[in-house]
């Protein structure tokens, strides 16, 4: 299995067809469109030769390129968003690398995620609120990447 980053598509028809977003702007490899992500109307800017994109109004919407946006945009994972692009082929192989280590200011933002949500879930139970499915969820989901950071800090 793996990824064929030649096999992405072209940055302009993923944005308009699949993303459905309309570009504006001049001949520069630069374009403004609207933001998905928190609504803006404007606040967006693609590159149409590498498919970066960032969103200028602050709501931290950023990436590489359009594997980046997909997986942003549909919550799928690495794998799933390259098989859904068709940048992905199942060869029967397992890759010989190991993902990159995650930075310690990354951990420390899922942390403080993750932290808070454990928090609120744990006060509304402490307040006798009965947690409903998608929150008991989401908690097993908090504690598990709490659990995935404290064991690489450990094994650091």
């Amino acid at each position: 299995m793996s990824f064929q980053r030649e096999q992405l598509p072209d940055p302009v028809d993923y944005f308009t067809s699949t993303a459905g977003l309309t570009l504006q702007g001049g001949k520069g490899k630069w374009r403004t469109t609207r933001c998905e992500f928190h609504g803006g109307s404007d606040s967006m800017r693609l590159n149409t030769i590498t498919g970066a994109f960032v969103c200028m109004a602050g709501c931290g919407a950023k990436g590489g390129d359009v594997l980046a946006y997909e997986m942003l945009a549909s919550g799928r994972g690495f794998v799933e968003a390259a098989k859904a692009l068709g940048a992905w082929r199942d060869d029967g192989h397992t890759p010989d690398y190991k993902p990159s280590p995650v930075s310690a200011r990354t951990m420390l933002e899922v942390l403080a995620l993750e932290v808070q949500i454990t928090y609120l879930l744990a006060a509304d139970l402490a307040a006798g609120k009965p947690l409903a499915d998608a929150d008991r969820e989401r908690l097993l989901v908090a504690v598990g990447r709490i659990g995935y950071v404290v064991g690489e800090v450990v094994h650091a």
